[in-house]
Protein backbone atom coordinates (compact mmCIF):
# COMPACT_ATOMS: atom_id res chain seq x y z
CA UNK A 1 0.00 0.00 0.00
CA UNK A 2 1.22 3.49 -0.94
CA UNK A 3 -0.31 6.19 1.75
CA UNK A 4 -1.71 6.03 4.82
CA UNK A 5 -3.52 9.21 6.79
CA UNK A 6 -3.45 9.23 10.68
CA UNK A 7 -5.61 11.93 12.23
CA UNK A 8 -4.95 11.99 15.94
CA UNK A 9 -1.95 9.71 15.09
CA UNK A 10 0.51 11.47 18.88
CA UNK A 11 -2.15 9.88 20.94
CA UNK A 12 -1.89 6.31 22.56
CA UNK A 13 -3.30 4.25 20.13
CA UNK A 14 -2.55 6.43 17.23
CA UNK A 15 1.57 5.83 18.03
CA UNK A 16 0.56 2.34 18.17
CA UNK A 17 -0.64 2.38 14.88
CA UNK A 18 2.36 4.58 13.34
CA UNK A 19 4.32 1.60 14.60
CA UNK A 20 2.35 -0.92 13.30
CA UNK A 21 2.25 0.38 9.58
CA UNK A 22 5.30 1.61 9.54
CA UNK A 23 6.35 -0.86 7.38
CA UNK A 24 3.71 -1.65 5.32
CA UNK A 25 3.09 1.81 3.83
CA UNK A 26 5.49 3.44 1.98
CA UNK A 27 4.41 7.04 3.13
CA UNK A 28 2.48 8.00 6.36
CA UNK A 29 1.10 11.27 7.10
CA UNK A 30 -0.14 12.17 10.86
CA UNK A 31 -2.48 15.17 10.89
CA UNK A 32 -1.48 17.03 14.30
CA UNK A 33 -2.13 20.35 16.18
CA UNK A 34 1.00 20.27 16.38
CA UNK A 35 3.59 22.24 13.91
CA UNK A 36 4.13 20.56 10.42
CA UNK A 37 7.50 18.88 10.73
CA UNK A 38 9.02 15.47 8.72
CA UNK A 39 10.35 12.79 11.48
CA UNK A 40 12.13 10.15 9.73
CA UNK A 41 9.41 8.77 7.48
CA UNK A 42 6.54 10.34 8.94
CA UNK A 43 5.58 13.37 7.70
CA UNK A 44 3.17 15.47 10.12
CA UNK A 45 1.11 18.28 8.60
CA UNK A 46 -0.75 20.84 11.10
CA UNK A 47 -4.21 21.25 11.47
CA UNK A 48 -7.13 22.62 13.59
CA UNK A 49 -9.26 19.59 13.38
CA UNK A 50 -12.37 21.85 12.70
CA UNK A 51 -11.67 24.03 9.01
CA UNK A 52 -10.19 22.85 5.63
CA UNK A 53 -6.33 23.95 4.67
CA UNK A 54 -3.20 23.02 3.55
CA UNK A 55 -3.30 19.72 5.49
CA UNK A 56 -6.70 18.61 3.27
CA UNK A 57 -4.52 17.89 0.08
CA UNK A 58 -2.61 15.14 1.80
CA UNK A 59 -5.46 12.93 1.29
CA UNK A 60 -5.27 13.07 -2.15
CA UNK A 61 -3.91 9.52 -3.95
CA UNK A 62 -4.34 7.90 -0.24
CA UNK A 63 -5.27 4.36 0.37
CA UNK A 64 -6.21 4.59 3.66
CA UNK A 65 -7.62 7.56 6.80
CA UNK A 66 -7.84 6.77 10.27
CA UNK A 67 -9.29 9.29 12.50
CA UNK A 68 -8.74 8.66 16.26
CA UNK A 69 -9.32 12.40 16.80
CA UNK A 70 -10.54 13.41 20.46
CA UNK A 71 -9.88 14.83 23.80
CA UNK A 72 -9.80 12.40 26.66
CA UNK A 73 -12.96 11.51 28.09
CA UNK A 74 -11.06 11.54 31.51
CA UNK A 75 -12.60 14.44 33.18
CA UNK A 76 -15.96 15.47 34.96
CA UNK A 77 -18.51 16.07 32.67
CA UNK A 78 -18.88 19.19 33.41
CA UNK A 79 -21.20 21.58 30.80
CA UNK A 80 -17.77 22.70 29.58
CA UNK A 81 -15.95 19.33 29.00
CA UNK A 82 -19.06 17.72 27.73
CA UNK A 83 -18.87 20.42 25.05
CA UNK A 84 -15.09 19.55 24.38
CA UNK A 85 -15.67 16.17 24.43
CA UNK A 86 -18.63 16.40 22.03
CA UNK A 87 -17.03 19.21 19.39
CA UNK A 88 -13.46 17.22 19.01
CA UNK A 89 -15.16 14.27 17.71
CA UNK A 90 -17.88 15.83 16.00
CA UNK A 91 -15.62 18.43 14.20
CA UNK A 92 -12.88 16.55 13.20
CA UNK A 93 -15.25 13.95 11.47
CA UNK A 94 -17.39 16.37 9.35
CA UNK A 95 -13.92 17.96 8.69
CA UNK A 96 -12.56 15.10 7.35
CA UNK A 97 -15.54 14.24 5.13
CA UNK A 98 -15.10 17.77 3.68
CA UNK A 99 -11.60 16.73 2.96
CA UNK A 100 -12.43 12.84 1.31
CA UNK A 101 -15.12 14.25 -0.97
CA UNK A 102 -13.19 16.96 -2.47
CA UNK A 103 -10.06 14.99 -2.69
CA UNK A 104 -8.61 13.49 -5.86
CA UNK A 105 -8.29 9.38 -6.14
CA UNK A 106 -8.69 9.88 -2.35
CA UNK A 107 -8.76 6.91 0.28
CA UNK A 108 -10.07 3.24 -0.23
CA UNK A 109 -10.79 3.17 3.21
CA UNK A 110 -11.61 5.15 6.23
CA UNK A 111 -11.83 3.84 9.37
CA UNK A 112 -13.47 6.19 12.18
CA UNK A 113 -13.32 5.78 15.72
CA UNK A 114 -16.03 5.72 17.54
CA UNK A 115 -17.00 3.53 21.53
CA UNK A 116 -18.28 0.10 22.54
CA UNK A 117 -19.81 2.89 25.06
CA UNK A 118 -22.75 3.25 22.67
CA UNK A 119 -24.62 0.14 24.03
CA UNK A 120 -26.59 -0.20 27.04
CA UNK A 121 -25.86 -1.28 30.30
CA UNK A 122 -25.97 -5.44 30.23
CA UNK A 123 -25.42 -7.68 32.56
CA UNK A 124 -26.57 -10.49 30.55
CA UNK A 125 -27.68 -9.83 26.84
CA UNK A 126 -24.27 -9.75 24.62
CA UNK A 127 -24.43 -6.69 22.07
CA UNK A 128 -23.11 -7.43 19.00
CA UNK A 129 -23.36 -5.12 15.49
CA UNK A 130 -26.66 -6.80 14.38
CA UNK A 131 -28.51 -6.90 18.11
CA UNK A 132 -26.73 -4.86 20.01
CA UNK A 133 -29.36 -1.96 21.93
CA UNK A 134 -28.17 1.74 21.86
CA UNK A 135 -27.96 3.04 25.36
CA UNK A 136 -28.48 6.66 26.86
CA UNK A 137 -26.56 8.92 28.51
CA UNK A 138 -23.93 11.57 27.52
CA UNK A 139 -21.35 9.07 26.32
CA UNK A 140 -23.68 7.51 24.11
CA UNK A 141 -25.22 10.83 22.69
CA UNK A 142 -21.78 11.67 22.12
CA UNK A 143 -21.61 8.23 20.40
CA UNK A 144 -24.47 8.59 18.58
CA UNK A 145 -23.52 12.15 16.82
CA UNK A 146 -20.05 10.86 16.19
CA UNK A 147 -21.05 8.17 14.38
CA UNK A 148 -24.08 10.48 12.80
CA UNK A 149 -21.47 12.66 11.18
CA UNK A 150 -19.58 9.80 9.73
CA UNK A 151 -21.95 8.14 8.00
CA UNK A 152 -23.94 11.10 6.81
CA UNK A 153 -21.43 12.45 4.78
CA UNK A 154 -21.72 10.88 1.08
CA UNK A 155 -18.02 9.07 0.04
CA UNK A 156 -19.51 6.36 -2.68
CA UNK A 157 -15.58 5.49 -3.33
CA UNK A 158 -14.71 5.11 -0.02
CA UNK A 159 -15.83 1.90 2.23
CA UNK A 160 -16.13 3.14 5.81
CA UNK A 161 -16.15 1.32 8.94
CA UNK A 162 -16.91 2.70 12.97
CA UNK A 163 -14.03 1.15 15.63
CA UNK A 164 -16.52 0.68 17.78
CA UNK A 165 -13.36 0.10 20.33
CA UNK A 166 -13.56 -1.36 23.75
CA UNK A 167 -11.09 -0.46 26.62
CA UNK A 168 -7.36 -1.00 25.00
CA UNK A 169 -5.17 -2.50 27.20
CA UNK A 170 -1.36 -2.01 26.67
CA UNK A 171 1.67 -0.28 28.15
CA UNK A 172 2.31 3.16 28.20
CA UNK A 173 -0.67 4.81 28.10
CA UNK A 174 -4.92 4.05 28.51
CA UNK A 175 -6.95 3.06 30.89
CA UNK A 176 -4.12 -0.70 32.23
CA UNK A 177 -1.83 2.25 33.72
CA UNK A 178 -4.27 3.64 36.29
CA UNK A 179 -6.13 0.01 37.24
CA UNK A 180 -2.81 -1.61 38.35
CA UNK A 181 -1.87 1.49 40.53
CA UNK A 182 -5.02 1.04 41.79
CA UNK A 183 -4.34 -2.30 42.78
CA UNK A 184 -0.98 -1.10 43.83
CA UNK A 185 -2.39 1.15 46.54
CA UNK A 186 -4.56 -1.99 47.76
CA UNK A 187 -7.58 -0.61 46.44
CA UNK A 188 -7.56 -3.74 43.95
CA UNK A 189 -10.34 -5.24 44.98
CA UNK A 190 -14.18 -5.30 43.22
CA UNK A 191 -15.52 -1.92 42.41
CA UNK A 192 -19.35 -1.66 42.60
CA UNK A 193 -20.73 -4.63 42.82
CA UNK A 194 -18.22 -6.60 40.64
CA UNK A 195 -20.73 -8.30 38.28
CA UNK A 196 -20.38 -5.55 35.89
CA UNK A 197 -18.80 -6.53 32.12
CA UNK A 198 -15.25 -5.12 30.92
CA UNK A 199 -15.26 -5.36 27.15
CA UNK A 200 -11.25 -4.82 26.11
CA UNK A 201 -9.13 -5.93 23.53
CA UNK A 202 -4.86 -5.98 24.22
CA UNK A 203 -3.17 -3.13 22.16
CA UNK A 204 -1.55 -5.84 19.30
CA UNK A 205 -4.54 -7.17 18.55
CA UNK A 206 -6.63 -3.48 18.30
CA UNK A 207 -3.91 -2.64 15.72
CA UNK A 208 -3.92 -5.92 14.35
CA UNK A 209 -7.82 -5.95 13.87
CA UNK A 210 -7.34 -2.40 11.98
CA UNK A 211 -5.24 -3.66 9.53
CA UNK A 212 -7.84 -6.84 9.43
CA UNK A 213 -10.39 -4.65 8.54
CA UNK A 214 -8.17 -2.68 5.39
CA UNK A 215 -7.64 -6.35 3.85
CA UNK A 216 -11.28 -7.31 4.11
CA UNK A 217 -12.91 -5.59 1.51
CA UNK A 218 -16.45 -6.69 2.53
CA UNK A 219 -16.63 -5.62 6.02
CA UNK A 220 -18.01 -1.96 6.38
CA UNK A 221 -20.39 0.19 8.38
CA UNK A 222 -20.04 -0.44 12.49
CA UNK A 223 -17.43 -3.13 13.76
CA UNK A 224 -16.77 -3.93 17.79
CA UNK A 225 -13.19 -3.57 17.83
CA UNK A 226 -13.21 -5.85 21.74
CA UNK A 227 -11.88 -9.40 22.69
CA UNK A 228 -14.07 -12.31 22.17
CA UNK A 229 -15.18 -12.45 25.70
CA UNK A 230 -15.87 -9.85 28.20
CA UNK A 231 -15.03 -10.30 31.89
CA UNK A 232 -16.31 -8.51 34.88
CA UNK A 233 -15.15 -6.66 36.77
CA UNK A 234 -14.13 -8.68 39.62
CA UNK A 235 -12.95 -10.68 37.37
CA UNK A 236 -10.38 -8.09 35.95
CA UNK A 237 -9.11 -6.58 39.03
CA UNK A 238 -8.93 -10.28 40.36
CA UNK A 239 -6.43 -10.84 37.29
CA UNK A 240 -4.82 -7.68 37.77
CA UNK A 241 -3.74 -8.64 41.42
CA UNK A 242 -1.99 -11.59 40.29
CA UNK A 243 0.02 -10.21 37.08
CA UNK A 244 1.33 -7.59 39.95
CA UNK A 245 1.85 -9.94 42.89
CA UNK A 246 -0.48 -7.98 45.38
CA UNK A 247 -2.78 -11.21 46.80
CA UNK A 248 -5.35 -8.69 48.34
CA UNK A 249 -7.21 -5.68 47.33
CA UNK A 250 -9.77 -3.70 49.08
CA UNK A 251 -13.36 -3.50 47.25
CA UNK A 252 -14.80 -0.19 46.92
CA UNK A 253 -18.23 0.71 46.88
CA UNK A 254 -20.07 2.68 44.64
CA UNK A 255 -20.21 5.72 47.25
CA UNK A 256 -16.14 5.35 47.81
CA UNK A 257 -15.96 5.15 44.27
CA UNK A 258 -17.52 8.47 43.18
CA UNK A 259 -16.14 10.16 45.91
CA UNK A 260 -12.52 9.11 44.64
CA UNK A 261 -13.68 10.21 40.85
CA UNK A 262 -14.78 13.79 42.07
CA UNK A 263 -10.86 13.86 43.92
CA UNK A 264 -9.20 13.06 40.77
CA UNK A 265 -11.84 15.06 38.30
CA UNK A 266 -13.00 11.66 36.72
CA UNK A 267 -15.77 9.90 36.54
CA UNK A 268 -17.08 6.54 37.84
CA UNK A 269 -18.57 5.41 34.07
CA UNK A 270 -15.32 3.62 33.18
CA UNK A 271 -15.33 1.10 36.19
CA UNK A 272 -19.53 0.83 36.96
CA UNK A 273 -20.86 0.52 32.98
CA UNK A 274 -21.95 -3.21 32.39
CA UNK A 275 -19.69 -2.77 28.72
CA UNK A 276 -21.19 -6.52 27.02
CA UNK A 277 -19.91 -6.48 23.81
CA UNK A 278 -18.82 -8.97 21.67
CA UNK A 279 -17.20 -8.86 18.18
CA UNK A 280 -19.74 -10.69 15.62
CA UNK A 281 -18.01 -9.24 12.24
CA UNK A 282 -14.68 -9.72 13.15
CA UNK A 283 -15.18 -13.18 14.43
CA UNK A 284 -17.26 -13.93 11.27
CA UNK A 285 -14.54 -12.60 9.01
CA UNK A 286 -12.01 -14.66 10.11
CA UNK A 287 -9.89 -13.15 12.60
CA UNK A 288 -8.04 -14.49 14.90
CA UNK A 289 -6.71 -13.17 18.25
CA UNK A 290 -3.26 -13.30 19.31
CA UNK A 291 -4.82 -12.33 23.01
CA UNK A 292 -7.84 -13.52 23.27
CA UNK A 293 -8.24 -14.35 27.09
CA UNK A 294 -7.62 -11.76 29.50
CA UNK A 295 -4.90 -13.48 31.83
CA UNK A 296 -2.77 -13.85 28.55
CA UNK A 297 -3.17 -10.32 27.46
CA UNK A 298 -2.15 -8.88 30.90
CA UNK A 299 0.84 -11.07 30.91
CA UNK A 300 1.98 -9.68 28.00
CA UNK A 301 1.69 -6.54 29.07
CA UNK A 302 4.22 -6.93 31.52
CA UNK A 303 6.60 -7.72 28.96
Amino acid sequence: MEKLVIAGGTGFLGKACIEHFRTQFKEIVVLTRGKSQQKGSITYSNWDAKTLGRWAGQLNHCDVLINMTGRSVDCRYTPVNKQIIRDSRVNATVILGKAVQQAKNGPKVWLNSSTATIYRHSLNKEMDEFSGEIGSGFSVEVALAWENAFFSVATPLTRKIAMRTSIVLGEGGGALGPIKNIAKMGFGGKQGSGNQKFSWIHLTDFVRSIEFIIKQTKLKGPVNIVAPRPTTNAALMKMVRKSIGIPFGVPLSRILLEIGARIVRTETELLLKSRNVVPVKLIDAGFEYMHAGLGKALSATDK
